[in-house]
């Protein structure tokens, strides 16, 4: 699932002119990636204690942020995804859990995280908050209402 991820987003990041045909297979993937974003993200959770650290719906999860954050980038999947309901609401949500759970004890999610590794530093899970609030950030931008929520 993973692998399938990365090849959509190397897909949605191409800089090259998509076709109508090309957007309406990408507004229906966005609807599919945002269903399951909404249904697995506090999955990403596990990844407090060190015995998760691997956990695949987790990585998955981390996978399908990624994309959102890179179709929301984009001006002809933004307008579809912004009008979602309850993906602003789950990303904002989301960000609320992970910012609660890095202040309970120190995990990958405490923002004074000390990176004493190179297995942390490539952690997967570090910069999730950061794509949270990029997510968040895309699916306010020049939408009133959503900004209104926020």
């Amino acid at each position: 699932r993973v692998t399938l991820l990365e090849l959509i987003m190397a897909k949605v990041s191409e800089k090259n002119p998509v076709t109508s045909e090309e957007i309406d297979v990408f507004v229906r993937h966005a609807d599919f990636i945002a269903g399951c974003f909404q249904e697995k993200c506090e999955a990403v959770l596990k990844l407090t204690s060190a015995a998760d650290a691997e956990d695949e719906e987790a990585l998955v999860t981390i996978r399908l942020l990624d994309v959102l954050c890179e179709m929301t980038s984009n001006n002809e999947q933004l307008e579809h995804l912004q009008t979602l309901p309850g993906l602003l609401e789950t990303a904002i949500d989301t960000l609320r859990l992970t910012h609660l759970a890095g202040k309970q004890a120190v995990n990958v999610f405490t923002a004074t995280h000390a990176m004493t590794g190179r297995e942390e530093i490539s952690h997967p899970a570090v910069g999730f908050k950061s794509h949270l609030i990029r997510l968040i950030g895309n699916l306010c931008y020049k939408n009133k209402e959503n900004q209104d929520k926020v």
